[in-house]
C-alpha cells in the first residue's frame, strides 16, 4: 500500500537496526485517516471471506483494528495480556512473546465473544517473529472459529513470522512489507 510505504519513509525512524519507530502516525498518536485507507484495503483483500468479527492484542493493534471493524461493520474483540481481577474465569489463552519488549504473556479473550459460528480477520500493527499473531490464531482455534486471515499493517518481511504462517497455511496481507532496513541506508519494500 503505496500510501502507508510514503508514511513510513517519511515519518518512520529505524533504531538499532532493527526497531522501525512509527509511533507519530501508528501506535501512539494516531492518524485514523490513514487507518481508515488501510481498513477499506484490508476489505477489499478480504472481499468475500464472510468476517463477521476482527480480533487484535492489546494495545498498539485496537485503534486500527476499531477503524476496520467501522469500515468492515463489524465488531472488534482484543485480547488482553494480563489477567485482572474482572478477566473471565471463561476464557481462551495463549502464551506470546513480544520482539518490541522481549517479554513473555498470556493473553486472554472472554469465551463469551468468540464462537465457532465466528469468521475472524487477526488485525495487528507490525509482525515480525509473528509470536502475537500466532496466539491469536491459537485462540481462534480454542474457539472453533473460522480465520479468514491476518491484516498486518508493517511486516519485517525479513524476520520469519509471516513466511512462517504462510507456510502454515494462513493468508496473510501485510499492507507494507519491508525487506531490509538500517539506520544507514533506510527502509527498502518487498515489491511483491
Amino acid at each position: 500500500m503505496k500510501l502507508l510505504e510514503e508514511k513510513i519513509l517519511q515519518d518512520g525512524k529505524v533504531i538499532n537496526g532493527d526497531v522501525l519507530k512509527v509511533d507519530s502516525f501508528l501506535n501512539h498518536q494516531m492518524d485514523p485517516q490513514l487507518f481508515e485507507e488501510m481498513a477499506k484495503e484490508w476489505q477489499r483483500l478480504f472481499e468475500g471471506c464472510g468476517i463477521n468479527k476482527i480480533l487484535t492484542i492489546e494495545a498498539s493493534g485496537i485503534g486500527i483494528a476499531c477503524i476496520a471493524g467501522l469500515v468492515m461493520k463489524c465488531p472488534v474483540v482484543f485480547a488482553k495480556k494480563s489477567k485482572t481481577s474482572n478477566t473471565p474465569e471463561d476464557s481462551f489463552s495463549a502464551t506470546v512473546k513480544s520482539f518490541t519488549r522481549g517479554t513473555v504473556n498470556d493473553i486472554y479473550v472472554s469465551k463469551k465473544y468468540l464462537s465457532p459460528d465466528d469468521v475472524i480477520l487477526i488485525i495487528d500493527d507490525f509482525m515480525a517473529t509473528g509470536e502475537a499473531s500466532k496466539g491469536m490464531v491459537q485462540i481462534v482455534k480454542l474457539a472453533g472459529a473460522r480465520l479468514a486471515g491476518i491484516g498486518i499493517a508493517v511486516e519485517k518481511a525479513f524476520q520469519p513470522g509471516g513466511d512462517e504462517l504462510r507456510a502454515a497455511g494462513i493468508r496473510v496481507e501485510s499492507l507494507a512489507r519491508i525487506r531490509e532496513m538500517s539506520s544507514e541506508n533506510g527502509i527498502e519494500f518487498c515489491e511483491d
